[in-house]
């Protein structure tokens, strides 16, 4: 039998804005690891094409050229501090609650990569910190439409594909505000959850996440590091190589300069600013609304002119979507067949395995240390 989809098989960018508009609850999505699917189940459908139009592989919302680039950084040291760049977003996200907005965005919560809303500058705190890998946005559509209509003012912070979901979900809105961030691709949460079996726990087990801290890219839950200082972990390694995202990730139509967004944020790889800045932390923000432009400059930030040339130059998905590495069916294919993380990522990259090995049991016994060079990532 074959399965129908909502898009082209195995590039369901899981959104989950089908699921949400579906009227009979005939949409499933199925995650094989290397890719997702959203399945309708023929017995339920009653073939009213809502799935398909609001699907924004099937239909992208218009594209718009950034009126406005700038980078710098949070007033507030911290809320620079906490952040795993120049705190832009969560200054923003600060400002727009004080006056009486709710945000929506995502948070790690019991084992799940999934969205709440906030409407106080306490909950917010629960947004910090870079999520490399896929979350869910399911439930959140019906209920920003029901926010809508009751005239409040929302602001969405989410992936590319997720905003132009939502876009299509509830049409132009004037009191809608859509921040999108600079993303590469992003891997199913199963990946994740093979990599920490590797060590003994498992997605279900963790309380807290973090993937980075500023320019220092590594994992670490429940307070503790995977790896040691000087190399990546297996996870992170995977994903800056960009062997571990779902397929859809290598043909995002997200990927370009043009946004379908107010502001678009990401780090502000290559700045020109001093390095004890860049050691802090400095973002980047495109604006291609007005909205957007009105939003940056009344959030307590400070704001400096950049090389948009230069600023794309460095963040490859400005131009172009993730190319997909010739060892990634190699990885899927141990992963499918019970090998271990570890086992799937040394098949790939054997050299580095063993060489960060040894960096490893170097620095163990102190002949390297984490200022010789540690795992820190630069574009």
């Amino acid at each position: 039998m074959i399965l129908k989809t909502v898009c082209k098989s195995s590039m369901c960018a899981g959104c989950m804005a089908c699921i949400d508009i579906c009227p009979r609850g005939a949409i499933s999505i199925e995650d094989s690891l290397k890719a997702y699917n959203a399945v309708i189940d023929a017995d339920r459908c009653i073939n009213c094409k809502a799935c398909y139009h609001v699907c924004q592989e099937n239909n992208p919302p218009p594209f718009s050229k950034p009126l406005y680039w700038k980078e710098g950084w949070a007033e507030k040291e911290e809320i620079r501090r906490k952040s795993s760049s120049g705190g832009f977003a969560a200054a923003i996200e600060k400002t727009f609650v004080r006056q009486g907005g709710i945000i929506c965005s995502c948070i790690f919560i019991n084992g799940n990569f999934e969205f709440i809303f906030a409407e106080t500058e306490g909950e917010i705190e629960k947004f910090a910190g870079s999520k490399y890998v896929k979350s869910n946005p399911a439930g959140i559509y019906k209920k920003i439409k029901e926010l809508l209509c009751e005239n409040k003012k929302v602001l969405f912070v989410g992936l590319p594909c997720q905003a132009a979901a939502l876009r299509n979900y509830v049409g132009e809105q004037k009191d809608l505000y859509l921040i999108d961030l600079i993303c590469h691709g992003s891997p199913s949460p199963k990946i994740l959850d093979l990599f920490l079996q590797d060590h003994g726990t498992s997605i279900s087990k963790i309380a807290e996440i973090r993937f980075r801290v500023k320019n220092h890219f590594n994992l670490e839950a429940k307070q503790r590091a995977f790896t040691v200082p000087v190399i990546y972990d297996n996870y992170t390694m995977t994903f800056l190589e960009g062997i571990s995202y779902t397929e859809n990730c290598y043909s995002c139509k997200f990927a370009r300069l043009e946004r379908i967004t107010d502001i678009t944020l990401g780090d502000s790889w290559g700045s020109m600013l001093p390095e004890e800045e860049q050691r802090k932390g400095i973002s980047l923000a495109l604006c291609q609304t007005e909205k957007g432009w009105e939003l940056l400059n009344e959030s307590g930030l400070y704001l400096s002119n950049v090389d948009l040339m230069r600023s794309t130059a460095c963040n490859s998905q400005l131009r172009h979507p993730s190319v997909k590495p010739r060892q990634r069916d190699s990885f899927f294919e141990n992963l499918t067949k019970g090998k271990s993380f570890k086992t799937a990522v040394f098949k790939c990259f054997p050299k580095r395995y063993l060489k960060n090995m040894l960096k490893a049991f170097l620095y163990h016994i102190g002949m390297i240390r984490d200022d010789a060079g540690g795992a820190k990532y630069t574009r």
